[in-house]
């Protein structure tokens, strides 16, 4: 081969960290190493895998995400081969899982918990991200797996559905509308409405309005779900939201009040997707079971997988 193995693994530890640094520090190697093999592939080829970005890490060009794609594949094939020799051998191995940054602080420790007590030789790097990323790494072969909402994935993407969810109305506590047992869309249009500045979230939400006809008096964006969970703690507006932490606090210690919303509006599905044309590992497979198992028994039962 005039390409080997370890160039083609060097190059893919770049692509999943976004940074040369990063990818040695990982690998335990030095930078330079990972420099030199990255170039020794893009002579061959002719052509260049990455676009050094002054100050903001490395990205794949469009030749680099079909080339890493077809290295994947090929390290992947490599693994299975091996495992052939000890085909009870234990689920092992690294790769990238994708979470939406307000799910991954509420469920990806505890699963990544019950994976390691039972594959302790499964390595998952975790990147969180927003809806438009989540869905570029997940084309782009960059991640591996994702943990998401429904929003920003291409038709390439087979998305294997963890549980539904009907949005909800957050509230302050002292808020005139905690007094019924369900508020309207309708009621909650009369107040400020919170929300979060994530591309598809805010536009989302809006739209659930814009469902029932009408729209928000007054609407304010910020830059997270906590802040979001915050104001609102402290009397600032109102929310929709469909994550559902543990604690009804904010991070000083307001309380938040939850109410159903009574419209009919369609549920959100939280997924886990991956993309179709990537190579399934059993550490892969061994991940998404322990996936479905802790949504299951934690949040709701789930739906049957949707192709």
């Amino acid at each position: 081969m005039k390409l080997t193995f370890r160039q083609l693994q060097y190059a893919i530890a770049a692509a999943r960290y976004g940074s040369l640094t990063a990818a040695a520090d990982a690998l335990h190697i030095s930078q330079p190493s990972i420099s030199v093999a990255i170039t020794q592939i893009e002579e061959y080829f002719g052509r260049a895998l990455f676009v050094r970005q002054r100050g903001s890490g490395i990205a794949l060009t469009a030749f680099g995400q079909a080339a890493l794609a077809k290295a994947r594949e090929v390290l992947s094939n490599v693994e299975a081969l091996e495992a052939l020799a000890d085909e009870d051998a234990a689920p092992h191995g690294e790769f990238v899982l994708g979470c939406f940054e307000d799910l991954a602080p509420y469920c990806v420790p505890p699963i990544l918990a019950r994976l390691a007590r039972k594959f302790p030789a499964i390595n998952v790097i975790v990147r969180e991200e927003g809806f438009d990323n989540i869905g570029r790494h997940l084309d782009e072969g960059v991640a591996d797996l994702a943990i998401s909402y429904d929003l920003g994935l291409s038709t390439s993407i087979v998305r294997v559905v963890l549980c539904e969810l009907a949005p909800q109305a957050l509230l302050p506590a002292d808020h005139p509308l905690v007094a019924q047992a369900a508020v309207t869309l309708a009621d909650l249009a009369r107040y400020n409405v919170i929300l979060t500045d994530q591309a598809q979230s805010w536009q989302h939400i809006l739209e659930l309005f814009y469902l029932r006809g009408v729209r928000p008096l007054r609407a304010t964006r910020t830059g997270s779900f906590e802040l979001q969970r915050g104001m609102i703690a402290n009397g600032f507006g109102v929310g929709i939201a469909y994550s559902r932490p543990f604690s009804d606090y904010s991070y000083d210690g307001k309380p938040l009040v939850r109410r159903a919303i009574a419209d009919p509006l369609p549920l959100q599905r939280i997924l886990l997707a991956r993309n179709e044309k990537s190579m399934q590992t059993a550490a892969h497979r061994a991940f998404i079971d322990e996936a479905k198992s802790w949504f299951e028994e934690v949040w709701a039962p789930p739906a049957k997988a949707a192709a």
